[in-house]
């Protein structure tokens, strides 16, 4: 299967696990989830994210913004004290010089999230707001609607690693149905602790289970493969991941997933060409190029696309229902509804 397939392949699960997740049950009422795709850590990526949230908890992170807090914003407002106090007392001791940490401070101060004075020559500051402790679970989740061997033997391996190091709760393998009276995919060699979902792609929401995962120690320490073991008898090569490792990196995952969602693919591709449109698959809205009569991918739609035309300039000085053009439309769409999947408090 083409890239461009994988890549709308990807949109639709994460439009499908914004509706209908969890697979084969009904969503805690207290918990909320947000949806985002293409993160992770510096050595590996998941095409769709999961995060499962307190509800009540995630209203409160509201109050920060919708904007993503790096680690060293995170630094900053899960430490600062109640009471003015100079900010080296305040936050623990960095391993890296504390002119850095003293901007993070003036970043967080811009931002709005803690309140900053300057008395006999020190920084102070004070917490506007606890950070909660929003997030409960994280899901990973691999797109590969075209599961053939080589592919299969490549992600068994990633999948080996994720479940070693644990830094999700979950790991999933979503494929495209074959309609064959066993899916292919249950015959690969995956690890039997990550879950497959064989999903329609003619209809996202007629996805099914074809195998549940085993929750992961997620709270624990785990395991970080940098080699596998080859078929020679050598012994894989593995780094140990603490579980307090994880929890800052589970966290900066989430955050990044709060401020980013899934439609965020839109800030890397040309909805202002004229070729630009969104098309409903089911109750997905998906890109489409109007020039080429098909779904594009990502990386397909840039400027250098030889049928990018821009958008006449008749069109962006029309007023409503349109007002700034077509491509100005989408972006607005798209981002009220990443917007109405973050409550506000």
């Amino acid at each position: 299967m083409s890239a461009d397939s994988e890549f709308v392949f990807e949109l639709g699960v994460c439009g499908w696990a914004e509706r209908n997740w969890p697979p084969d049950g009904e969503l805690d009422p207290d918990t909320e989830i947000v949806v985002a795709r293409q993160l992770g850590t510096k050595h590996r990526r998941w095409d769709t994210v999961i995060i499962e949230a307190d509800r009540e908890a995630l209203a409160q992170r509201a109050r920060f913004g919708t904007r993503a807090l790096d680690g060293d914003l995170l630094r900053v407002v899960r430490n600062a004290p109640e009471s003015w106090t100079w900010y080296r007392d305040a936050l623990p001791e960095p391993d890296f010089p504390w002119r850095y940490v003293r901007e993070a401070v003036h970043r967080a101060a811009g931002r709005g999230i803690v309140e900053t004075r300057r008395r006999n020559n020190r920084i102070e500051l004070r917490c506007k707001w606890r950070y909660p402790n929003w997030v409960e679970r994280i899901v990973a989740i691999e797109n590969k609607p075209d599961l053939d061997a080589s592919a299969a033997r490549a992600l068994a391996g990633q999948i080996e690693r994720d479940v070693a190091l644990a830094l999700c709760d979950e790991v999933w393998v979503a494929t495209a149905r074959t309609g064959n009276s066993v899916e292919p995919v249950l015959l690969e060699d995956f690890p039997v602790e990550a879950g497959v979902l064989v999903v329609e792609s003619e209809d996202y929401d007629a996805a099914s289970v074809a195998w549940y995962p085993r929750t992961l120690a997620a709270g624990e320490s785990g395991t970080r493969i940098t080699e596998r073991a080859s078929g020679d008898g050598d012994a894989a090569t593995v780094e140990f991941a603490s579980r307090e490792w994880k929890a800052e990196k589970r966290l900066a995952i989430a955050e990044r997933a709060y401020g980013r969602g899934w439609r965020s693919y839109i800030d890397t591709m040309r909805p202002d060409c004229r070729h630009f449109e969104l098309r409903k698959s089911d109750r997905t809205a998906l890109p489409w190029c109007t020039a080429k009569e098909k779904r594009q991918s990502a990386t397909e739609c840039a400027g250098s696309c030889p049928q990018f035309e821009p958008e006449p300039p008749a069109w962006r000085s029309r007023g409503w229902p349109i007002e700034g053009g077509p491509g100005k439309a989408i972006r607005r769409l798209l981002t009220d509804r990443r917007e109405r999947q973050r409550p506000n408090e």
